[in-house]
């Protein structure tokens, strides 16, 4: 079987790592443009339109079109090879900034990183400068669209651009990889973080495996041997799934965070409903006004704020008292603190509403009794989520009851003579 068939159906498109690179670059690119002055977001978007560029114009289609409208064969080779090597440069580049931005910015630790950032850029501009001075030597007049680096590999000058900008690749991806790696060992990083890390992890390794197959095949040419397939069959589509893997790495924290926010919000604003229904009765049908284009935060915080108003209007109605009692009771039905807690304060809440209903509205008639609402305007939440299960309320007041009348009153004793 012809390995390069075989691999030939595992072939990814050029496109579709371009597809997403170009949807990370959208999706960071707002948070570029606000924070420009933050060297790690700046040099993230370097790296993407890079990596969008190295997969632009390393498809054939785009290759063949350059060397057609230039009109000098093989003119995509030093042009693919130094967007490769500027990639490999921004890779070193977001890893230092990276480095830098978990660290202490003491002055020293800052000319450190101006130090290296400067090293970086010296010596993968002078390789990329390199590339074409090597290309201009070169004698490559047959235009060769998918196997440049075989067919060339034994020519003067051609070999030697080959070899630089697979080791300037080699040597970044294997620092970055590293580096990546050992932050992923380290504690504190949210789930995201960690995800993306892992997707980066592995984005690079791959990029390893595609160095590596590179390499075997051009030696492979140096020893008389063919070992082409490695370079057109499984290079390739490595290097996309390495690029897509990348890209999935940088959008994930991202997108992860922001999905995993609006879910916490819309979760929270439902969780809502049933206390902020329970208050619209406290203002006489009230409700909070209902605007399009509010967004899910701005709505969550109005109906926060309603239910915590109606609860002070509703204060001086809650029984202290019947609280503890309740509480005592969900308790002894084998209610956990935290829930017993919210079902006592589900408990008082509808028993306010009801003494409201059957108080005159006037000051003089309504209770004057002042309890402390703090727990009560913190757990909301969990009093919401409580009222979603009526039948529990019911038992938690029914044992209340049960418990108030089960206490002894006094007993009046005969005075001895």
């Amino acid at each position: 079987m012809n390995p390069s068939r075989f691999f030939a159906g595992l072939y990814i498109s050029f496109w579709i790592p371009t597809a997403v690179l170009t949807a990370a670059l959208a999706i960071k690119l707002p948070s570029i443009l606000k924070l420009w002055k933050d060297p790690l977001l700046r040099a993230v978007g370097g790296l993407l339109v890079l990596a969008c560029g190295v997969f632009v114009f390393a498809a054939p289609a785009t290759i063949a079109r350059t060397n057609h409208v230039t009109g000098v064969p093989n003119i995509s080779a030093p042009l693919v090879y130094s967007l490769i090597t500027a990639f490999c440069g921004s890779c070193l580049l977001l890893i230092t900034t990276w480095r830098n931005g978990i660290s202490d910015r003491s002055g020293a630790t800052r000319r450190a990183t101006r130090r290296t950032i400067r090293w970086v850029v010296t010596v993968y501009a002078g390789v990329i400068v390199a590339l074409w001075v090597l290309f201009a030597l070169a004698d490559a007049p047959v235009e060769r669209i998918r196997d440049l680096d075989t067919y060339y590999a034994n020519t003067p000058f051609m070999r030697e651009e080959i070899v630089l900008y697979l080791l300037a690749h080699t040597a970044a991806a294997l620092i970055t990889s590293k580096v990546i790696w050992n932050w992923i060992r380290t504690d504190g990083l949210d789930l995201w973080l960690r995800g993306g890390l892992k997707f980066l992890g592995v984005g690079y390794v791959l990029n390893l495996v595609y160095d590596s197959c590179k390499f075997c095949a051009v030696v492979a040419r140096w020893t008389g041997h063919d070992l082409d397939w490695l370079s057109t069959g499984v290079a390739p589509p490595v290097a996309s799934l390495s690029a897509i893997l990348i890209a999935v790495g940088f959008i994930l924290p991202h997108t992860g965070q922001y999905l995993h926010r609006r879910a916490r919000t819309r979760l929270g604003y439902w969780h809502l409903r049933p206390l902020y229904r329970l208050m619209g009765t406290v203002t006489g049908g009230g409700r909070v006004p209902f605007r399009l284009r509010a967004t899910p935060e701005l709505r969550l915080t109005r109906r926060e704020t309603f239910i915590r108003d109606a609860l002070l209007h509703l204060s001086r109605f809650i029984d202290e008292d019947l609280r503890q009692k309740a509480y005592d009771a969900a308790l002894g039905l084998g209610f956990k603190a935290e829930r017993a807690g919210a079902l006592a304060h589900a408990v008082t809440v509808q028993d306010a509403i009801e003494t409201r209903k059957r108080t005159r509205q006037d000051d003089a008639a309504a209770p004057l009794n002042t309890p402390d609402t703090l727990d009560l305007l913190a757990e909301i939440d969990a009093v919401s989520r409580a009222l979603r299960h009526p039948a529990d309320i019911r038992a938690v007041r029914e044992a209340a009851a049960a418990a108030a009348q089960s206490v002894p009153g006094p007993t009046l004793t005969q005075p001895s003579r």
